[in-house]
C-alpha cells in the first residue's frame, strides 16, 4: 500500500513519422472602414464646478492642516524611535567594553 509505483514506459508500437512540411500563407490586408467625423466640441460652462464657499475654504484649510499636524507627529516619533535605539546600542556598547576591560586587568 505504502510502495512506491513507479509507471512504466510504453514500448512504441509504430516508428515515428517526420511532420508534414508547412507551406507559408499568403497575407491578405484588411480593408480599413472609414473613419467617423470628429464629434462636436461642447462649450465651457460659465459657472466653475467646484465653487468656493467660506464653509469650503474653512474644511480645505483645517483638512489640510491636520494632515500636515499628523505627518509631522509621525515624523517625529520616527526619530525619537531612531534615537533612542541609538542611544541604547551605545550604552550597551560601553558596557560590553567596560566589561571586557575589567577582564583583562585581573
Amino acid at each position: 500500500m505504502f510502495q512506491p509505483k513507479i509507471p512504466v514506459m510504453p514500448t512504441p508500437t509504430r516508428v515515428a513519422t517526420p511532420p508534414a512540411a508547412v507551406e507559408p500563407t499568403s497575407v491578405v490586408p484588411a480593408t480599413q472602414a472609414p473613419t467617423p467625423p470628429p464629434a462636436p466640441i461642447a462649450s465651457a460652462p460659465s459657472r466653475p464646478v467646484l465653487q468656493l464657499t467660506p464653509g469650503t475654504v474653512l474644511a480645505f484649510v483645517g483638512s489640510g492642516t491636520a494632515v500636515v499636524l499628523v505627518v509631522g507627529a509621525v515624523l517625529v516619533s520616527l526619530l525619537l524611535a531612531v534615537a533612542i535605539t541609538g542611544a541604547s546600542v551605545a550604552v550597551c556598547a560601553l558596557v560590553v567594553r567596560s566589561i571586557l576591560a575589567s577582564d583583562t586587568r585581573r
